[in-house]
């Protein structure tokens, strides 16, 4: 059973205005010192058809903060863990053994051993949203592709794309519930 939190933070990205100019990857690297090599944030292509009649969706990516997490649940440690006040997937890396068992479990490759023996991820910035401030990823974009904010306040710009744009979840994998909204 998922645990209540006060907010529940998520994300959408627009297809349409995502270039996959890559900026996001960069500025998540840079602010939260992320290895060379490693990456928290990436971006996704997928093409379809056959020449000359192909389409292609571009979308940055990374961690889906899922509602029922199972990097959470096959953690024999509570290094990961879902963090109350805003519902995001988290990692204590003081208490992380480095075992893999939430890299195996997580269904979106979202999770990578850090050189310093812990497994890392997207925090969604939660030290920048405790702040006010808006998610290194979305200041950085130029098109303003992303959206981050607390999905069930029906007043909140996030809320508000979800209800009336055609929003899918992104991955629809043996009931995470994932948290991360693409738009189209």
């Amino acid at each position: 059973m998922a645990p209540r939190v006060e907010r529940r933070f998520g994300m959408t990205v627009d297809q349409v205005r995502c270039v996959g100019c890559s900026a996001c990857v960069l500025a998540c690297a840079d602010e939260n010192g992320v290895p060379e090599g490693h990456t928290r944030r990436w971006v996704s292509e997928v093409v379809r058809g056959r020449f000359p009649e192909l389409t292609a969706e571009v979308w940055s990516d990374c961690c889906q903060h899922c509602d029922n997490p199972p990097c959470v649940s096959s953690c024999p440690t509570g290094a990961s863990h879902v963090e109350p006040r805003t519902g995001t997937t988290q990692v204590h890396k003081e208490r992380c053994t480095g075992c893999k068992a939430c890299v195996a479990s997580c269904p979106y490759d979202a999770r990578y051993v850090h050189p310093d023996g812990y497994i890392d991820k997207c925090t969604l910035c939660l030290h920048r949203l405790e702040r006010g401030e808006r998610t290194a990823c979305e200041a950085i974009c130029p098109t303003s592709a992303i959206l981050v904010g607390d999905l069930d306040d029906p007043s909140s710009e996030i809320s508000r794309a979800v209800r009336s744009r055609h929003a899918k979840q992104q991955k629809l994998d043996g009931g995470t519930r994932p948290r991360f909204f693409l738009l189209q």
